[in-house]
């Protein structure tokens, strides 16, 4: 049987992306399909990507019930994929930061390796477009703490572009994962490093978003300073 892949794609309020973007993610290969995990988008986002679904068996959704949060959107995205079988899960940014021209790279780097990470740090060259320069330091740096406290070694450890093999999935028991915002992908490598599966990461070049509106807070950002150190802890009793 052919091998199959999954691009979960989280949304709220990305009416003005969501049309463009999932025709250009199935272009990249044959074996992708793409699942929207909608949050009662206001804007019509959800009536979109059910248009798409009536016009391509590849494209799938999953309708919520408000503005849960990017964690738990990738959550119930990787239970329904394994609930349906695929063997490689990725996940992406609905507002073109995250290329999917990259999408080809992830997969030939996952014939290799259990987790691959889109880096935009990686070997320390910055590759990110129209941030300001007080968000680029933000991210920068927290990435060099990320990487100091939890003692894995990846450049980019808050990116959200990644594929998942599906048996990473499984051996994670998700219900254990507490981050909700962009700590969510620190634990969910960490996490992933902790099993022992292999992480890899490719280059990729991150594009802010020219449609829409960024969903960082202060909320976030404190998540992600506490979470930190939690999974450190986590990781010298064993829990994790």
């Amino acid at each position: 049987m052919a091998e199959r892949a999954l691009v979960v794609v989280p949304t709220y309020n990305e009416a003005p992306n969501l049309a463009n973007l999932v025709p250009q993610i199935l272009a990249q290969d044959p074996r992708l399909e793409v699942l929207v995990v909608d949050d009662a988008s206001p804007d019509g986002t959800g009536q979109i990507a059910d248009g798409l679904v009536r016009d391509n068996p590849r494209v799938h959704v999953l309708h919520r019930e408000g503005k849960l949060g990017l964690g738990t959107a990738y959550l119930a995205g990787f239970r329904w994929a394994l609930d349906q079988g695929y063997d490689y899960v990725f996940e992406m940014d609905a507002d073109f930061s995250h290329d999917p021209a990259h999408l080809p790279q992830f997969l030939k780097a996952a014939a290799s390796a259990d987790l691959v990470l889109g880096s935009r740090y990686l070997g320390g060259k910055v590759t990110v477009v129209n941030w300001p320069i007080g968000r680029l330091m933000l991210s920068y740096w927290a990435n060099v703490y990320a990487r100091w406290v939890t003692g894995l070694r990846i450049w980019d450890l808050t990116g959200g572009f990644k594929c998942f093999r599906s048996r990473v999935l499984q051996a994670i028991d998700l219900s254990q994962v507490r981050s909700n915002g962009y700590a969510f992908q620190i634990e969910m490598s960490v996490r992933a490093w902790r099993k022992g599966f292999k992480l890899a990461e490719v280059p990729i070049v991150f594009v802010d978003r020219t449609e829409g509106q960024s969903k960082m807070n202060k909320k976030i950002v404190r998540e992600a300073i506490w979470m930190v150190p939690r999974l450190r802890l986590l990781g010298w009793f064993g829990r994790i």
